[in-house]
């Protein structure tokens, strides 16, 4: 019988050319459905929670297919990461209901970013993080974050999926915290705008550096159709890490 499956998934997305599926290029969907092929799976497209850049991770992405399986969904688990490459990992699968759909059931989607700070860049830690030097006020930084929480139009930020759509958003978390010798950046949004994130990131920071105005984040709010200034943070820092669905709706997203 042929059902949809759910998988949370993550990746280091490194040596992706992003996540949709593209002509001759590595991308998480093309590897994803290649280690389902080679388990039986006989569908045309799979479906993602949300669009990831070229180098952009997750840790909590979020995939649908239909698929006839005859054994548990840990079975599913086990198989398919038999067969993805050591950058991907299935971590939980469950059969869902036929309608679900990974991308427009989502409530909100929470990406992080991590920025550290050495004169030198470290590689031990720069595949995952961007480098900052010199270091920057933590005080400032957290209150130009806050100035973006609520509904604005983010059209100066980026780009809709599609021309026609709308770039109203709303920002429920934007904070940054501490951890250790990083600084990690989380927002929560109903959705985000293509390249939303990395330059939210980017003007914050170069607000912090004293390299373009205190008022820029403000102006670019009540004044979305302005330009913005030419800059985004790069892909390495940023991480899709939860997607949030409606109660009942099926499993936690958040990796344990």
């Amino acid at each position: 019988m042929l059902e949809r499956y759910k998988l949370i998934f993550a990746y280091d997305g490194t040596n992706y050319f992003g996540s949709q599926r593209q002509a001759n290029t590595p991308t998480v969907q093309k590897t994803l459905e290649k280690a389902l092929t080679s388990i039986g799976w006989q569908g045309r497209t799979i479906f993602l929670a949300g669009r990831t850049d070229s180098g952009v991770h997750a840790s909590g992405q979020v995939a649908a297919f239909d698929m006839r399986w005859e054994h548990t969904a840990q079975d599913l688990v086990k198989a398919l990461n038999a067969n993805l490459p050591d950058d991907m990992v299935v971590i939980r699968a469950e059969k869902t209901d036929k309608d679900f759909h990974p991308r427009f059931d989502a409530l909100s989607r929470t990406y992080q970013y991590e920025v550290y700070f050495e004169p030198f860049r470290d590689p031990f830690i720069d595949r995952f993080a961007a480098r900052i030097w010199p270091p920057i006020a933590w005080e400032g930084l957290n209150f130009r974050a806050g100035q973006v929480i609520g509904t604005h139009n983010f059209a100066a930020f980026g780009t809709p999926p599609r021309a026609e759509q709308s770039t109203i958003r709303k920002l429920t978390t934007s904070v940054w915290s501490k951890e250790s010798d990083r600084w990690i950046y989380i927002v929560q949004a109903s959705g985000f705008l293509y390249h939303m994130v990395r330059k939210l990131v980017y003007l914050q920071v170069a607000i912090a550096q004293g390299k373009i105005p205190e008022d820029t984040l403000v102006n670019l709010l009540l004044n979305p159709t302005q330009k913005i200034l030419p800059g985004l943070a790069p892909a390495r820092g940023l991480k899709l890490v939860n997607v949030e669905y409606p109660e009942g709706s099926g499993i936690n997203n958040k990796r344990e």
